[in-house]
Parts: C-alpha cells; sequence; structure tokens
C-alpha cells in the first residue's frame, strides 16, 4: 500500500472562476486486482492491455486505487507531478524477487496472447486454487504468483519428451527387439 501525504493548496476553480481552499490529507492507495475491477467496471475496457490512457482514465484509476474513506475529489485534480511519479513507481514496482527466464523451447511456436481483464485474473485465482484475499496483494505479485501456478502446473521440458526424442526413443527400441526376436520388421 502507498501512502501519499497531500499538502494543503489553493486551486483556481475554471468553472466558478473562485480559489478554493484543499485541506491536507494523506491517502491510502492499493495497485490490486479490486482496483483494476472497478476502473474496469466504469471504462468497459481492460486496465492491464490498454497502453495509452487519458488523464481521465488515469485520475480515475487513482480514485478507484484509494483505500482512504472521505477523501475530497479536489485533491485529485491537485496531485503535483512527484506524487504522480510515486504513484507510477509504486504501480511499475514487481513487489517480489522472484523472476523468471523468457527462454522460449526450441521450435515453440508464437502463442496468442489474451486480453487480461479483472475477470480473467479471478478465474486464474479459481483455476489455480489462490484464495481470494490475494485480490488485495499489489497486483504485480499476484500476477508473480499466478505466472508460477502455471508454470509449476505445465507439463515442462524436463517432464515430456520432446516428438524428436520419443522417435529417436521408439526407434532404438525397435531396434532392440529385431535383434532380440531375430526378425526384420
Amino acid at each position: 500500500m502507498l501512502t501519499l501525504h497531500i499538502k494543503e493548496k489553493e486551486i483556481f476553480n475554471e468553472k466558478t472562476q473562485e480559489f478554493e481552499h484543499v485541506n491536507a490529507c494523506s491517502i491510502c492507495l492499493e495497485h490490486s486486482l479490486v482496483s483494476i475491477s472497478k476502473w474496469e467496471a466504469k471504462w468497459h475496457k481492460s486496465f492491464l492491455n490498454t497502453e495509452d490512457k487519458t488523464n481521465d482514465e488515469l485520475i480515475d484509476y487513482i480514485k478507484c486505487m484509494t483505500v482512504s474513506q472521505n477523501i475530497s475529489l479536489k485533491i485529485y485534480s491537485t496531485l503535483s507531478i512527484d506524487e504522480i511519479k510515486k504513484i507510477n513507481s509504486y504501480i511499475g514496482d514487481t513487489m517480489s524477487a522472484t523472476t523468471f527466464s523468457e527462454r522460449k523451447p526450441e521450435g515453440a511456436a508464437p502463442q496468442k496472447k489474451d486480453i487480461v481483464t479483472s475477470e480473467l485474473i479471478y478465474y486464474w485465482l479459481v483455476a489455480y486454487q489462490i484464495p481470494f484475499e490475494c485480490q488485495r496483494w499489489h497486483l504485480n505479485r499476484l500476477l508473480t504468483l499466478i505466472k508460477i501456478c502455471s508454470i509449476k502446473n505445465s507439463n515442462t521440458k524436463d517432464d515430456k519428451m520432446s516428438k524428436r526424442a520419443i522417435l529417436a526413443n521408439n526407434k532404438a527400441l525397435n531396434t532392440a527387439r529385431r535383434q532380440a526376436y531375430g526378425t526384420k520388421g
């Protein structure tokens, strides 16, 4: 969770043409599956697959991330560049010591990328029997856990012989049987 301490500010309201006072406050933010679900429910598109978000979409995501109660909506329009950088840094943090090798197996076909939505991530929670309490984890940490579950549950190269290895093994077995029984076929 990220906590921002917002200083007292005065802003100019374009609509009323007056200056308004914004009180100092602390905001707790959570980049989680819950936050993404809220955002996707409003914008009707994938948060993770939408690269070019508008300023309104970004500010709205910060609102969806807010865990603190009774935060004035004026606060979001007064966020400084440094505060936005802190939020982006928090969102981009892996929150994990786990790393992955991105080596692809020989002859591997390119994989079709799914559009990742909150519902797909919830499906993964169910499929891998990950407790729903994890929906409040930092999203990158949750996605790392899901990737680990996927790797551990899949047939790896060590667990399954390649077609070439199977054919070579069968050929060797057939040759040995022909020699053992003195047959030609």
